[in-house]
């Protein structure tokens, strides 16, 4: 089974940083591409940054600038580097990827959710 695992969360002053890392381990046969989402109190889960196993990067609008994924040597870890957070920021910040598992199609795969609170 496939499982992917967040930490890095934690609570800081507008204008600070965090760095969020994830890795995901199992019976994997290919990481497809990994990124993270995120999901404020009232609202719906978004989109914040992807990258795919070429290296390709998408970020959502609002983070543009200020946030930056990147693929660690170990290729089963994906990084969240945070600056210049915002109150708007605050979220539960979950790390996701498409992965093909042996004997499998590819699927998408979510950690538990790390907590980002920014205070203003």
């Amino acid at each position: 089974q496939v499982q992917l695992a967040e930490s890095g969360g934690g609570s800081v002053q507008a204008g600070g940083s965090l760095r969020l890392s994830c890795a995901a381990s199992g019976s994997i046969f290919r990481i497809n591409a990994m990124g993270w989402h995120r999901q404020a109190p009232g609202k719906q889960r978004e989109m914040v940054a992807r990258i795919t196993s070429g290296g390709s990067t998408n970020y959502a609008d609002p983070v543009k600038g200020r946030f930056t994924i990147s693929r660690g040597s170990a290729r089963n870890t994906v990084y969240l580097q945070m600056n210049s957070l915002k109150p708007e920021d605050t979220a539960v910040y979950y790390c996701g990827a498409d992965i093909t598992a042996w004997g499998t199609s590819s699927d998408d795969y979510w950690g538990q959710g790390t907590q980002v609170t920014v205070s203003s």
